[in-house]
């Protein structure tokens, strides 16, 4: 899965991206389910999303949407009424700098951090937009952990690389993206949901 992840580093200056263009903003290291992130869709666009996943069917308040969608099986969101219309119609890239994963017993549950063990810093995760009532929202995919991260998690986002960027947002079903990722990981101090800062990602 994944729970919590920082920003790019693209983000501290203004500069041109793939046809992107980011306004300064401070990066973040620390980001939650439901706060806003950056997501690219099939046409280059950048804008901000809400991370939590709400389908556009949905004819409640925001309050009363009580699943947990800031995450999507890629091995079964298609099929699954919740994704089915972002899996079809919402495709598209979310930038990290890296996340966290943490393992341990209750209560005692040690943070590590995950990023690229590449030459390419940023990790692009796969993901899906739903516009509900004019708020754009989003999910993250998540597959099976490949070996670089499988005495974290069981379970890992679904990190594309240059190929597959492509072939996913195009509409792309293939259950396997993301097992070439280049990964490593190590253990940072414990952190609070409101603390943030690059002190959260240095190596105990």
């Amino acid at each position: 899965m994944c729970g919590r992840f920082i920003d790019p580093d693209i983000r501290g200056t203004e500069i041109d991206f793939d046809q992107l263009k980011l306004d300064p903003w401070s990066r973040r290291y620390n980001i939650k389910p439901t706060n806003d992130v950056l997501t690219i869709d099939a046409e280059g666009n950048g804008a901000m999303a809400r991370w939590w996943l709400i389908p556009t069917w949905h004819k409640g308040d925001l309050r009363d949407w009580k699943a947990t969608t800031f995450n999507a099986r890629i091995e079964e969101a298609a099929s699954k009424p919740t994704f089915r219309g972002a899996w079809r119609y919402g495709r598209c890239l979310i930038p990290a700098g890296g996340y966290y994963e943490w393992t341990g017993p209750k209560g005692a549950k040690q943070p590590h951090f995950i990023c690229s063990a590449g030459n390419e810093e940023t990790l692009w995760f796969a993901g899906l937009i739903s516009v509900w009532q004019d708020l754009r929202t989003c999910t993250i995919m998540t597959r099976a952990s490949i070996p670089a991260v499988s005495d974290i998690h069981t379970r890992m986002p679904v990190i594309l690389n240059s190929e597959e960027r492509e072939t996913w947002i195009m509409g792309g079903s293939d259950a396997g993206f993301g097992a070439t990722a280049a990964l490593r990981h190590y253990p940072v101090a414990p952190l609070r949901s409101a603390e943030d800062g690059p002190e959260l990602i240095e190596a105990l």
